[in-house]
């Protein structure tokens, strides 16, 4: 992303793949490679981001956010 030691260059992947862990990957069991596939993939989309709050966007949702965007006049 930047420059060679940059602490915070992975910072918020770190971050999303630890909620991910939490929420999803140490609560259950996977019987399947594509049980797991299709289970990161629904929680990504449906989930995260879609329903999840995030504190980035002021702990709105990310679809109210993406509405309320797309409701502004284009820039002139």
């Amino acid at each position: 992303m930047s420059r060679r030691g940059n602490c915070y260059d992975y910072a918020p992947m770190e971050s999303f793949w630890g909620t991910l862990k939490n929420d999803r990957v140490y609560h259950r069991g996977y019987a399947t490679r594509e049980q797991v596939r299709q289970e990161i993939s629904e929680y990504i989309e449906l989930f995260y981001n879609r329903q999840r709050r995030h504190s980035r966007l002021g702990n709105c949702l990310p679809a109210t956010v993406a509405q309320q965007w797309a409701r502004q006049p284009p820039a002139a």
